[in-house]
C-alpha cells in the first residue's frame, strides 16, 4: 500500500484538502502502478519546520511503497507531489523535500 505522509508548517485549518487528497491519490496510483483504493495520503499542518534557516512555507513528505519504485518513478513522484503542493498550498518546489522509501517485503 503506497502511503504518502505530508507535513507542512502551514496552518491548514479552513483549507480544503480534498484536491490534495484526490490529485495525490491519482498521481501515486498512476505513477507507481497500484490501484487507487490501495493509496493512503496523510496531511499534517502546523508542524514546526525550518527550511534553509527560515520558517517560510515549506513541506516535508515521505512516500513508502512496497515495490514499484525505481529512479524514473521516484523523479516523477517528487515532481508530481511538488506540483500539487505548489498549486494548492503555494509551497514553492524549492522549499519541499521528499524522502521516497521502497520497502522490501522482508523488512515487514
Amino acid at each position: 500500500m503506497p502511503t504518502l505522509y505530508i507535513s507542512t508548517n502551514l496552518n491548514l485549518e479552513g483549507i480544503d484538502l480534498d484536491p490534495i487528497f484526490f490529485k495525490s491519490t491519482k498521481s501515486l496510483a498512476s505513477i507507481i502502478g497500484r490501484p487507487e483504493q490501495n493509496v493512503m495520503i496523510i496531511v499534517k499542518g502546523s508542524v514546526a519546520i525550518s527550511f534553509g534557516g527560515t520558517k517560510e512555507p515549506a513541506a516535508f513528505a515521505e512516500l513508502l511503497s512496497m515495490g514499484g519504485i525505481d529512479s524514473d518513478v521516484k523523479r516523477k513522484l517528487i515532481s508530481s507531489i511538488g506540483d500539487i503542493l505548489e498549486n494548492h498550498l503555494s509551497i514553492p518546489k524549492a522549499r519541499f523535500f521528499c524522502h521516497v522509501v521502497n520497502v522490501k517485503s522482508s523488512k515487514l
